[in-house]
């Protein structure tokens, strides 16, 4: 009798351990099981360096969603950067996107200014004023070798 109880205990373990790994994969891979719960809205930049898939994308520094998809418009030749913005998150045509870093040397984000004068952005809509990363060793070389004068 005393091995169906360390059986059935293992067993339990087992059963929860499986439940536990599953829960982190779904919620460390932003997987959604019961329905999406984002849209998408697009911006064309002229440069997208160091943003990636994955990154945060934030309003008003709050996370508001993550950088789906990236990739070329051939046309205007401009990056185009697809985000998944969280449902109830209202964003205006008149918007502003901008790729910034956390830091100096940290990981690169989107960060949103929502607007408010125009009209709301439909799921798939695009915002049009955008401004690209700042680069900082171009500014640094630029200030070591003269070009940039101090005032």
């Amino acid at each position: 009798m005393k091995k169906y109880s360390i059986e059935t205990a293992v067993g339990v373990f087992l059963v929860i351990g499986l439940f536990c790994i599953g829960y982190m994969t779904v919620t460390l891979g932003h997987v959604s099981i019961l329905g999406d719960n984002s849209y998408s809205l697009f911006a064309r930049f002229t440069t997208v360096t160091g943003l990636r898939v994955g990154s945060l994308v934030y309003m008003s520094g709050i996370e508001v969603g993550r950088v789906e998809q990236l990739g070329i418009d051939q046309e205007n030749q401009k990056s185009v950067v697809e985000m998944r913005i969280h449902k109830g998150i209202n964003i205006y045509d008149d918007a502003i996107a901008s790729i910034k870093t956390e830091g100096l040397i940290g990981d690169m984000h989107v960060s949103i200014d929502p607007g408010g004068g125009g009209a709301l952005l439909e799921p798939g809509g695009t915002i049009t004023e955008t401004q690209p990363p700042l680069d900082i060793a171009d500014l640094i070389s630029k200030y070591v070798f003269g070009e940039v004068k101090t005032p």
